[in-house]
């Protein structure tokens, strides 16, 4: 799984996207990778890190970053040069972070043979970032 940690950006192919946020020219590069998963029956465990990743920086976005560390230098020059994202971006968010962390995600499945404590806190964090964000989508 190339994974070091539950958080957001604890995991090689979220660290590969991240590295993308520096030629992105804006809040698209970020929606895209939410949309993904969004609708999905079944999803796949690397789209599902992406999005978890950029469900990250919609936080980081609204000033509530639950991980900020060397592995998300280059979210906070990102939303530094994008602005915050708004409402809409905001919900999507939250819609991928669901769906990515539902029972019919790979990664949930992934999660459910490790100690998934870290992983499932870290994801409520995030929702509860989200969630603060937007009065009103919850």
């Amino acid at each position: 799984m190339g994974t070091w940690s539950g958080q957001p950006f604890g995991s090689d192919s979220a660290g590969d996207w991240a590295w993308d946020l520096d030629d992105a020219a804006g809040w698209g590069f970020v929606r895209d990778a939410l949309t993904r998963v969004i609708g999905q029956t079944e999803v796949d465990a690397d789209d599902a890190v992406v999005a978890i990743a950029a469900a990250e920086v919609v936080a980081h976005g609204l000033g509530r970053p639950t991980q900020s560390d060397a592995y998300t230098e280059s979210v906070g020059v990102f939303v530094q040069r994008v602005g915050p994202p708004d409402a809409a971006l905001v919900a999507i968010a939250l819609e991928a972070l669901a769906a990515s962390t539902s029972p019919e995600s790979e990664l949930s499945e992934l999660w459910a043979d490790e100690d998934s404590a870290e992983w499932l806190d870290a994801n409520e964090a995030l929702k509860n970032a989200l969630d603060a964000g937007s009065p009103g989508l919850a």
